[in-house]
């Protein structure tokens, strides 16, 4: 037996052994990091939702939407409810429907709909001439400012300052409008 060739055997071993002892730890350390990473992922899921019109990018998870999306979803919606003539309201009216908060769908279907009568009998048409949008993250909501403009048989009879909330919810991966009134002209 040849006690120096076992020995060199015996180092080689050693050397190989702490090479793979290495590159197990360096896997080991990878894993934990991927573990840690997912683990801060988990439950910030993002998802893209495309609103009518793309403007700008802009941001969903389950729960808020960026500013820009909110701006994008509240200046579509003034649009359906106020830029309206007897011609458009009705299809109008079904697109608003199918973004309305469940909870809030009956109502609003009822205020459309005596709207919609208004303006085919007196054969009304109104344009809003949107001047800002104000979004908060926050509140999930955008203050819609502008000029309404109104006119009846083609005479303008109104012309006057207006400024609108919207305010949306999130339910069912979807977001859905809450809320559509009009608010004092300052409103923030």
């Amino acid at each position: 037996m040849d006690f120096e060739r076992l020995n060199t055997d015996r180092k080689e071993l050693q050397r190989r052994n702490r090479g793979l002892g290495l590159a197990v730890g360096a896997l080991a350390i990878g894993q934990i990091l991927t573990l840690i990473a997912l683990l801060n992922v988990l439950g910030t899921e993002r998802t893209v939702i495309v609103p009518p019109t793309l403007n700008k990018s802009f941001w969903v998870t389950d729960e808020k939407a960026s500013g820009v999306y909110l701006e994008q979803m509240g200046s579509f919606i003034a649009w359906l409810v106020l830029d309206v003539t007897p011609a458009t309201i009705d299809w109008k009216k079904d697109v608003l429907l199918t973004y309305v908060e469940p909870s809030q769908h009956g109502e609003l279907k009822s205020r459309q709909e005596v709207e919609a009568e208004r303006l085919k009998r007196i054969n009304a048409t109104t344009a809003l001439a949107l001047e800002q949008l104000i979004p908060s993250s926050s509140g999930q909501s955008v203050v819609i400012r502008g000029r309404l403009r109104t006119l009846v048989n083609g005479v303008e009879t109104a012309n006057e300052p207006k400024a609108y909330l919207v305010e949306f919810s999130f339910g069912g991966a979807r977001m859905h409008l809450r809320t559509f009134k009009e608010v004092p002209y300052g409103t923030r």
